[in-house]
């Protein structure tokens, strides 16, 4: 693997945000990471959304090579044969929407850092259990940040990241690192349609720049 567990967390700690993307054109896709990355991401989540999304991430995963230290990941994975292609396509880690024990502990088995989707303290327990260091609250609209803020009470130490219902505001962001978040995922609400459709990348750019200055203003 080209990082460590500690060191993608430290990446997901610094800049605080995960963006969350899927699209079936890999020239959008290449747009957006550049985007990101000019931004100041360094962890980057891309989605199995779509039917050629094996495909792209492929493409885009050698073309991220560029990024000596950019994090790639997949999400929206439920089986042990799909995180397997994704895995030998380079993925950097995986994220789960659901805590699937077959899948931990084959990730487990690969060494690759896995990020399971929680929505209950049960499932909170079972994931560390299973080895988890950081969690997806999810999502997020549900759970809310009064669940993340209970289950720090309970489990200080775990490492916490809701997905969906995150916006781009001072006002959310504050609630949701206030609550104890380690960092967030955002998708939809940072990837504005108009702005994907005529591949505006450079209003995607400021936005995200915009957003990353936010989480570090309110920690």
């Amino acid at each position: 693997m080209r990082f460590s567990n500690s060191e993608m967390l430290q990446a997901m700690s610094d800049t605080g945000m995960i963006p969350v993307f899927n699209h079936v054109d890999i020239e959008v896709a290449k747009g957006v990471l550049d985007a990101s990355y000019k931004a100041g991401i360094r962890v980057f989540e891309f989605t199995n959304r779509a039917t050629n999304s094996l495909e792209v991430f492929k493409e885009l995963y050698a073309y991220a090579g560029k990024y000596s230290d950019l994090v790639m990941g997949i999400g929206t994975i439920f089986t042990t044969d799909v995180a397997s292609d994704f895995i030998d396509a380079g993925a950097d880690f995986i994220v789960s929407p659901a805590l699937i024990p077959e899948l931990a502990v084959y990730c487990n088995s690969k060494d690759v850092f896995w990020i399971p989707g929680c929505a209950t303290m049960s499932e909170i327990f079972q994931a560390k259990k299973l080895g988890a260091t950081l969690v997806k609250a999810f999502p997020g609209n549900v759970v809310g940040s009064a669940f993340v803020a209970a289950a720090k009470s309970v489990y200080p130490e775990l490492h916490i990241m809701p997905t969906g219902g995150v916006e781009p505001t001072e006002e959310n962001l504050k609630e949701w690192f206030d609550a104890g978040v380690y960092c967030v995922g955002m998708g939809s609400q940072l990837f504005k349609k108009d702005w994907i459709k005529n591949q505006q990348f450079d209003l995607l750019e400021n936005k995200i720049a915009e957003t990353l200055q936010v989480i570090k203003s309110i920690r």
